[in-house]
């Protein structure tokens, strides 16, 4: 299992709280719907700000 930073994990868990009140946006404009794409978002967000995040697995 990958290991996340506690900042990494405050972003995920913000992103996720975003998705369930209908404000969370894709790149694009659209409303996200998916958990694993709130994830995503969320550990896009803390890599940008510095945190430790496991490279993407192929």
């Amino acid at each position: 299992m990958a290991k996340y930073s506690k900042k990494a994990g405050e972003k995920v868990e913000e992103a996720m709280h975003e998705m369930k009140e209908g404000k969370l946006k894709t790149g694009t404009g659209k409303k996200v719907t998916s958990k694993k794409q709130a994830v995503a978002i969320g550990l896009s967000q803390a890599k940008k700000e510095g945190a430790k995040v496991p490279k993407k697995k192929t």
